[in-house]
């Protein structure tokens, strides 16, 4: 067995180790998801309705003291920013940046008490009336139960990162019942790779949350939507782009008015703990004019994909929704991003479907919420899978694939970056969404192998573990380079030293990666024959 064949053969025993660990990870990442909505139907209950209950409600069921809606939020405000302050300053934002940045700075240690203290006042900020969801907090907290588990092992960064990960989806599924979408979500946003050795835990842990989740939560779709048999026509699936453009339009007001009310935070003369609680008066003045904007609003949602949603309803989302969810979420307060976007895209897709020829009941603010998930949160896959998990609407997946497919492709022309990579770009940390074959990968070392007489006593000179084969890949080279300080590596073929590799070798790869990205040319030629 070669060198390179055993490495393998260790990763994969490695991966089903982890995929083993990351089972009971899902099963915990699902109970903290039942968990956190109930302490959001807890606190909601106690400061909306006087009682001691924990069925997710809705603020806005029934009429409010107008004091009441006020001032709630504003004292939800003051205790996140209290738990912040004096607790842990991780718990500010709505997770998902939290998390990348645990990934990519901190080798995916998170803080025990992150663990504890990220619902609480998830709780608190979205049960006192927050426009947030819970799917942002459960995702930082399922994260920090993976990898709370993680530092207790023997393992590689990597690994941790695995099992972070492998929480946050785990979580994500339980509280949507989305595996699939939750997986998507973890490649897309914070696997940073799409290979077998993440990828298989993190399936491992989604699927046992998901059955799991069952007997917590249920197991039918969260926002059932009747097709009625119908299947879009050529037409309608045309007429997706418009949903689309319009779904782009709101992704790129929305993200800039998160980013203005954060630097407008930024530049209050009082300490970033009140910033909250100042988030929360301008959540009560909303609620004043829309009371069914606050909280989760899943109801709501509800009623916009089933198409029982008034004008009013549409209009008043449409707009008090995307202002208070945007300012607020600047104040830094504890909450999620997903159920305020659902809200917003179904009201929408909703509001352009009264214009729109009818399909089935809600088809229109269905598509309004995937264009609206595919340009703020720039995942365009998993705004298509989400929609239609969360429905069960299957028949509708190609304008809805179109739909989140346009909103996305405007979203990346018109903004640098999406509303969760801004923020981890404004920590002074560069984040690629990009995901492509290393070039490194494409090339073999015999295609670039130095054989001249002076290369040969170069290769015979170096030491035994750092000769590699003519099969080997580049990018296995430039590991082996990198291990040993060295800068270059013997090639060896059936006990004979052949020539070698040089560090400045790796570069014919990147050369000719770049060559293929930016050299035009034309490759057919059509040949017009001239007469004579």
């Amino acid at each position: 067995m070669r060198a390179t064949d055993l490495g393998d053969f260790r990763v994969d025993r490695r991966m089903l180790l982890i995929a083993l660990i990351a089972m009971p990870v899902g099963a915990l990442g699902a109970a903290a998801a039942w968990v956190l909505l109930r302490l959001i139907g807890l606190v909601t209950n106690l400061c909306f309705y006087g009682r001691f209950a924990t069925d997710l409600v809705a603020p806005g069921g029934v009429a409010h003291p107008w004091y009441q809606i006020l001032l709630v939020p504003v004292a939800g405000g003051l205790i996140v920013g209290v738990m912040a302050r004096y607790g842990s300053e991780k718990i500010r934002g709505h997770g998902m940046p939290e998390a990348i940045e645990s990934i990519l700075t901190r080798g995916s240690v998170v803080e025990p008490k992150v663990a504890v203290l990220k619902p609480v006042s998830a709780a608190v900020s979205i049960g006192t009336g927050g426009p947030f969801g819970a799917e942002g907090p459960i995702i930082m907290t399922g994260g920090a139960v993976g990898s709370i588990l993680a530092q207790h092992l023997h393992l590689t960064a990597d690994e941790r990162k695995t099992l972070l990960v492998a929480g946050s989806a785990a979580g994500m599924a339980a509280t949507f019942n989305s595996p699939l979408a939750a997986i998507l979500l973890a490649v897309e946003l914070l696997l940073f790779e799409w290979s077998p050795r993440s990828l298989v835990p993190v399936c491992a842990s989604v699927a046992v949350a998901t059955i799991v989740r069952a007997p917590l939560l249920g197991s039918g779709p969260i926002f059932p939507v009747d097709t009625h048999g119908v299947v879009p026509t050529a037409g309608v699936d045309a007429l997706a782009v418009v949903i689309g453009v319009s779904g782009a339009l709101v992704a790129v007001v929305a993200t800039w008015l998160v980013y203005r009310a954060e630097d407008g935070f930024a530049r209050l003369p009082i300490h970033w703990m009140w910033w909250p609680a100042i988030g929360g008066l301008i959540i009560g003045a909303g609620g004043l004019i829309e009371p069914r904007a606050l909280g989760v609003g899943y109801n709501v949602i509800d009623d916009l994909l089933t198409g029982r949603a008034t004008t009013d309803l549409i209009v008043g989302i449409l707009v008090v929704k995307t202002l208070i969810w945007s300012l607020s979420l600047g104040s830094g307060t504890s909450g999620g991003v997903l159920a305020p976007i659902f809200m917003i895209g179904g009201a929408l897709g909703a509001a352009v479907g009264l214009v729109m020829p009818g399909v089935f009941p809600g088809f229109w603010a269905l598509l309004g919420l995937a264009a609206v998930v595919g340009g703020v949160m720039r995942s365009p896959l998993t705004g298509v899978v989400f929609t239609l998990e969360l429905t069960q609407a299957w028949s509708a997946a190609l304008p809805v694939l179109i739909a989140s497919a346009t909103a996305y492709a405007i979203s990346v022309l018109a903004l640098r970056r999406s509303v969760l990579t801004e923020k981890i770009a404004r920590r002074g940390l560069h984040l690629t969404r990009d995901y492509s074959t290393d070039p490194l990968e494409t090339f073999f070392c015999r295609d670039i192998v130095h054989t001249d007489p002076d290369s040969i006593a170069l290769a015979q000179s170096v030491p035994a573990e750092c000769v590699l084969g003519p099969r080997d890949t580049l990018r296995h080279a430039a590991y082996v380079m990198a291990e040993n300080q060295l800068d270059h590596v013997a090639i060896v073929d059936d006990d004979s030293v052949v020539g070698v590799v040089r560090l400045s070798d790796l570069l014919v790869a990147r050369r000719h990666d770049l060559t293929e990205a930016t050299v035009r040319d034309r490759t057919l030629r059509f040949m017009v024959g001239r007469n004579g």
